[in-house]
């Protein structure tokens, strides 16, 4: 017995010292301390033996068993702080090379004139609020003056998610659900994006953006329409900018005009963006109709008041001298990176 245990005593330590790793000092402790292990195997045979040798045997074999956990236990620590000086000298960061820039994203040439376009608004006072891209047919059209035949209205034209909810098709839907919330005078503007049935082309698409504003007082006139748009083109493309107002119709101001300013792309001369005329249409404008008015719960014979809504991804093309709307919607970093 006492041969038996030195030899167990010699091969476990030889093999607790050569371990390399958790997972094989594991090995080891299985194979001489496990149930099935050579240490245990000679604890369980000391029945065998005559009852006046058992005492010095079992006292023999557990002060091995001791000594054999103990050197596994000590080991188990040193293995265990190795692999995790190991695991940490491979996460280690060498804080002395230099940072790494990240890329860093653009702001789009539509949000850059919008925000040019509400600073300039708000300067003269206006208040900022915001639009819904669904909307109801009543918001959109009915309280906005639209007779019941009106091409616009058309599923041609419009896209309907149902009969009474359609995607805006304007920013002027905005008009008279502020107007049911305010009591005049106010001055509000709003920016969004639009949707119709368009053709898509280097001067029109089906989604689009519209800027609007709008104003009602008492004694609001066409020349204040008029003093506004031309402030507000010079200060979007320079002094020397020429606006051009022309009659037009839209149901829901009276008198109505078609906003046009100077084509920066020609300077005038004439474009396949202008169609040669050396003016870009903008926008329409025009005095808030007196139906709109009662629409919104004001009384016409008391207050006037005047809108516009202008086309911003033309305003774009005119300040950066883009020639093709269609860019703007594409997401090619090499168009964007250039803002």
């Amino acid at each position: 017995m006492a041969d038996a245990l030195g030899t167990i005593r010699t091969s476990a330590l030889d093999a607790i010292g050569a371990a390399r790793s958790s997972a094989e000092l594991e090995e080891v402790r299985v194979r001489y301390l496990g149930r099935k292990g050579e240490l245990t195997r000679i604890l369980r045979s000391l029945g065998e033996l005559p009852e006046e040798r058992r005492p010095e045997a079992g006292k023999a074999a557990n002060e091995l068993r001791r000594e054999l956990q103990e050197a596994i236990d000590s080991r188990s620590a040193a293995l265990r702080a190795q692999e995790a000086g190991a695991s940490l000298a491979a996460e280690a960061l060498d804080v002395t090379l230099p940072g790494r820039w990240h890329p860093l994203g653009r702001r789009h040439p539509l949000t850059l004139i919008a925000d040019e376009l509400k600073a300039i608004f708000i300067g003269l006072g206006y208040e900022v609020v915001e639009g819904r891209d669904v909307e109801y047919y009543k918001y959109n059209f009915e309280v906005l003056n639209y007779p019941h035949e009106h091409p616009a209205m058309d599923e041609q034209d419009s896209f309907y998610v149902t009969d009474d909810i359609l995607l805006r098709t304007h920013t002027s839907a905005v008009q008279v659900r502020e107007m049911e919330k305010r009591t005049p005078p106010f001055r509000v503007c709003t920016w969004g994006r639009c949707f119709r049935r368009e053709a898509v082309s280097a001067r029109a698409s089906h989604t689009f953006h519209h800027f609007e504003a709008f104003v009602v007082d008492e004694g609001i006139s066409f020349a204040d329409l008029k003093g506004t748009l031309i402030l507000l083109a010079r200060e979007l493309f320079g002094p020397d900018t020429q606006v051009r107002l022309r009659p037009d119709f839209f149901p829901f101001t009276e008198p109505s005009a078609e906003y046009s300013v100077t084509c920066l792309l020609c300077k005038g001369k004439g474009c396949t963006l202008c169609k040669y005329t050396g003016l870009l249409e903008v926008g329409g404008c025009g005095l808030i109709h007196p139906n709109v008015l009662r629409a919104g719960g004001i009384d016409p014979e008391k207050y006037s008041g005047w809108a516009f809504g202008l086309g911003t991804d033309r305003l774009a093309m005119l300040r950066y001298g883009i020639d093709d709307i269609r860019l703007f919607m594409e997401n090619d970093v090499r168009f964007l990176h250039q803002f």
